[in-house]
Protein backbone atom coordinates (compact mmCIF):
# COMPACT_ATOMS: atom_id res chain seq x y z
CA UNK A 1 0.00 0.00 0.00
CA UNK A 2 1.03 3.58 -0.57
CA UNK A 3 1.38 5.80 2.36
CA UNK A 4 -0.69 8.43 2.81
CA UNK A 5 0.38 12.00 3.79
CA UNK A 6 -2.41 15.10 5.02
CA UNK A 7 -0.97 18.54 5.28
CA UNK A 8 -2.83 20.67 7.23
CA UNK A 9 -2.84 24.82 7.73
CA UNK A 10 -5.42 26.75 8.22
CA UNK A 11 -7.10 28.07 5.65
CA UNK A 12 -5.87 25.30 3.13
CA UNK A 13 -5.08 28.26 0.34
CA UNK A 14 -1.53 28.16 0.64
CA UNK A 15 1.19 26.25 2.63
CA UNK A 16 -0.99 23.10 2.78
CA UNK A 17 -2.11 23.65 -1.31
CA UNK A 18 1.50 24.30 -2.15
CA UNK A 19 2.70 21.29 -0.49
CA UNK A 20 0.37 19.22 -1.80
CA UNK A 21 1.10 20.37 -5.22
CA UNK A 22 4.92 19.47 -4.50
CA UNK A 23 4.02 16.17 -3.68
CA UNK A 24 1.89 15.02 -6.70
CA UNK A 25 4.79 16.71 -8.34
CA UNK A 26 7.66 14.78 -6.66
CA UNK A 27 6.47 11.26 -5.99
CA UNK A 28 3.75 11.00 -8.93
CA UNK A 29 1.34 8.03 -7.61
CA UNK A 30 3.66 6.65 -5.18
CA UNK A 31 2.28 9.02 -2.68
CA UNK A 32 -1.31 9.46 -1.63
CA UNK A 33 -1.89 13.76 -1.22
CA UNK A 34 -4.17 14.91 0.75
CA UNK A 35 -4.41 18.64 2.24
CA UNK A 36 -7.41 19.84 4.53
CA UNK A 37 -7.34 23.56 6.81
CA UNK A 38 -9.24 24.20 10.15
CA UNK A 39 -11.55 27.34 9.06
CA UNK A 40 -11.07 26.77 4.59
CA UNK A 41 -10.57 30.09 2.95
CA UNK A 42 -13.07 30.17 -0.02
CA UNK A 43 -9.91 30.32 -2.24
CA UNK A 44 -6.80 29.46 -2.73
CA UNK A 45 -4.17 32.34 -2.39
CA UNK A 46 -3.48 33.78 -5.83
CA UNK A 47 0.22 34.20 -4.67
CA UNK A 48 0.91 30.55 -3.87
CA UNK A 49 -1.11 29.62 -7.72
CA UNK A 50 1.53 32.27 -9.35
CA UNK A 51 4.31 30.71 -7.58
CA UNK A 52 4.00 27.13 -8.02
CA UNK A 53 2.72 27.78 -11.87
CA UNK A 54 6.33 29.21 -12.19
CA UNK A 55 7.56 25.62 -11.23
CA UNK A 56 4.89 24.50 -13.85
CA UNK A 57 2.38 23.02 -10.96
CA UNK A 58 -1.07 23.69 -11.43
CA UNK A 59 -3.12 24.43 -8.25
CA UNK A 60 -5.97 26.08 -9.15
CA UNK A 61 -8.12 22.68 -10.08
CA UNK A 62 -7.63 22.63 -6.12
CA UNK A 63 -10.16 23.79 -3.52
CA UNK A 64 -9.63 24.72 0.29
CA UNK A 65 -11.45 22.24 1.98
CA UNK A 66 -11.86 21.19 5.68
CA UNK A 67 -10.39 18.26 7.35
CA UNK A 68 -11.87 15.43 8.44
CA UNK A 69 -11.20 13.21 11.51
CA UNK A 70 -11.60 10.40 9.48
CA UNK A 71 -9.02 11.77 7.14
CA UNK A 72 -6.28 12.26 9.67
CA UNK A 73 -7.07 8.92 11.74
CA UNK A 74 -6.61 6.85 7.60
CA UNK A 75 -3.23 9.02 6.62
CA UNK A 76 0.37 7.98 7.74
CA UNK A 77 2.22 11.19 8.13
CA UNK A 78 0.33 13.94 8.75
CA UNK A 79 2.00 17.34 8.22
CA UNK A 80 0.77 20.04 10.11
CA UNK A 81 1.86 24.07 9.37
CA UNK A 82 0.83 26.73 11.78
CA UNK A 83 -3.12 25.40 13.12
CA UNK A 84 -1.60 24.90 16.46
CA UNK A 85 -4.32 23.54 18.92
CA UNK A 86 -6.92 22.97 16.19
CA UNK A 87 -4.50 20.54 14.45
CA UNK A 88 -6.16 16.89 15.69
CA UNK A 89 -4.09 14.42 17.16
CA UNK A 90 -4.98 10.70 17.14
CA UNK A 91 -2.60 8.76 18.70
CA UNK A 92 -0.48 6.38 16.23
CA UNK A 93 0.17 8.67 13.73
CA UNK A 94 3.21 10.14 12.38
CA UNK A 95 3.11 14.34 12.88
CA UNK A 96 5.78 16.60 11.61
CA UNK A 97 5.33 20.24 12.43
CA UNK A 98 6.50 22.62 9.50
CA UNK A 99 6.81 25.96 11.09
CA UNK A 100 6.63 28.02 8.16
CA UNK A 101 5.18 31.25 7.48
CA UNK A 102 1.96 31.84 5.85
CA UNK A 103 1.60 33.44 2.62
CA UNK A 104 -1.43 35.12 2.79
CA UNK A 105 -1.08 38.86 1.84
CA UNK A 106 2.13 38.68 0.72
CA UNK A 107 3.79 39.28 -2.40
CA UNK A 108 5.01 36.81 -4.94
CA UNK A 109 8.54 37.64 -4.00
CA UNK A 110 7.75 37.06 -0.70
CA UNK A 111 6.09 33.96 -1.30
CA UNK A 112 8.83 32.19 -3.48
CA UNK A 113 11.07 31.92 -0.60
CA UNK A 114 8.15 30.02 1.13
CA UNK A 115 7.49 27.67 -1.64
CA UNK A 116 11.20 26.45 -1.81
CA UNK A 117 11.60 25.99 1.96
CA UNK A 118 8.25 23.53 1.10
CA UNK A 119 9.78 22.11 -1.89
CA UNK A 120 13.36 20.99 0.12
CA UNK A 121 11.35 19.55 3.00
CA UNK A 122 8.99 17.70 0.63
CA UNK A 123 11.68 16.20 -0.81
CA UNK A 124 13.37 15.42 2.45
CA UNK A 125 9.82 13.84 3.60
CA UNK A 126 9.36 11.86 0.21
CA UNK A 127 13.12 10.33 0.74
CA UNK A 128 12.03 9.46 4.23
CA UNK A 129 9.27 7.67 3.25
CA UNK A 130 10.66 5.72 0.31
Amino acid sequence: MKPIVLFLCVHNAGRSQMAAGWMRRLAGDRIEVRSGGSAPAGEINPSAVAVMAEEGIDITTQQPTKWTDDEVRAADVVVTMGCGDTCPVFPGKRYLDWELTDPAGLPIEDVRPIRDDIRARVERLIEDLE
